[in-house]
């Protein structure tokens, strides 16, 4: 079968981290996905070298801002957590995915269309936009520290987009909601607990923090359950209120990564102090299962990088259009049909 020879032993990475956490089940539901391919574009002869040009284009991007592995993560989850992995999320217009308020901040558009320039002129009409932003993202994670994960490919993108359909939960849902949220796509408990270790990366907004700061539920005062010195150091890059004018501050998730945009175990070791940024990353520690992934991955950072390679690429997997369900777009940010330069 194409792709056993890189799917076995990412699976026997994960069959260990799985079972010293006792995660049978999340063992058994790891399956090679049916309609994507490795390695797609060397198989069908249309771009041989297709990943290597991505892969060039990222690290250039990269060189010069390494905060595109953030922002391709969140452009990535955004996409495949609504309507599947179609790059539905890249569309423009007034109503599109990308314009719904969960989507605020969002970044990457560019470094996305940069990429998908050069492939159009390597490969004109070759190489979809929803394998573009998977096979960026995974090049991206690799250059901060991740394992490079397999990428089946063979997507087609998507032709529509509204922002009607976004249905992303807050950060500050709790963790028994994000779980049940995870499941109606397919995913475990395992890859919540990892997935959520890629706030070892990346900035939030200080809004999504403030109730925790100084209201929380109702109480007008701090989460108790919030180290006192984290919310003093937090309260002064957050303030209650913000000067006539000021922008919505930023902070970064993981204060020990910062701007080194690199992914550490420091993430997990910070919500076992208290001290995690976001509710729903402090209350890995309230449920049974993912205060012991908590456990497991602040003491052993390499469990937490085999675990995330694999994660990363079962949500790549979500509702995949393939064949004549979807398209290839010759501008990410408009359907062929669309397109103003056609």
């Amino acid at each position: 079968m194409v792709g056993e020879k890189i799917l076995f032993p990412l699976l026997a990475l994960a069959l260990l981290s799985v079972c010293r956490l006792g995660f049978v089940d999340a063992a058994t539901s790891l399956q090679p996905p049916m309609k994507l391919v490795w390695h797609y574009y060397k198989i069908h002869n249309s771009c041989d070298d297709a990943e290597v040009y991505i892969r060039h284009q990222v690290k250039l991007l990269w060189d010069k801002d390494k905060s595109i592995t953030p922002k391709l993560l969140r452009l990535l989850y955004s996409d495949c957590f609504v309507n599947g992995c179609d790059a539905s999320i890249l569309l423009d217009g007034p109503k599109s995915e990308k314009t719904a308020p969960q989507n605020r901040g969002l970044g990457a558009f560019v470094a996305i269309d940069k990429i998908k320039t050069v492939m159009e002129k390597r490969c004109p009409g070759v190489v979809s936009c929803a394998d573009i932003l998977n096979l960026a993202t995974r090049d991206a994670v690799h250059l901060a520290g991740a394992p490079s994960y397999p990428v089946f490919t063979g997507r087609m993108d998507g032709m529509t987009s509204s922002a009607a359909s976004v249905d992303l939960p807050s950060p500050s849902i709790s963790w028994e909601q994000a779980l049940a949220y995870f499941k109606s796509r397919g995913l475990d408990v395992l890859d919540l607990g990892t997935l959520l270790g890629a706030h070892s990366v990346g900035r939030t907004h200080c809004s999504y923090v403030l109730d925790r700061l100084y209201n929380f539920n109702g109480t007008r005062k701090p989460n108790p359950r919030m180290d006192a010195s984290f919310v003093t150091e937090m309260r002064k890059l957050c303030p209650k209120r913000l000067k006539k004018g000021q922008a919505d501050p930023l902070v970064f998730l993981d204060p020990e990564s910062g701007s080194n945009y690199k992914l550490t175990g420091s993430y997990y070791s910070r919500v076992q102090s208290h001290k995690a940024v976001l509710e729903v990353d402090q209350q890995l520690l309230f449920g049974n299962d993912t205060a012991q992934i908590t456990e497991e991955f602040a003491a052993g950072f390499e469990d937490f990088r085999k675990s995330f390679a694999l994660s990363m690429s079962r949500m790549g997997n979500i509702k995949v259009l393939t064949g004549n369900q979807g398209e290839i777009r010759r501008s990410c940010r408009f359907t062929n049909k669309d397109n103003p330069n056609k």
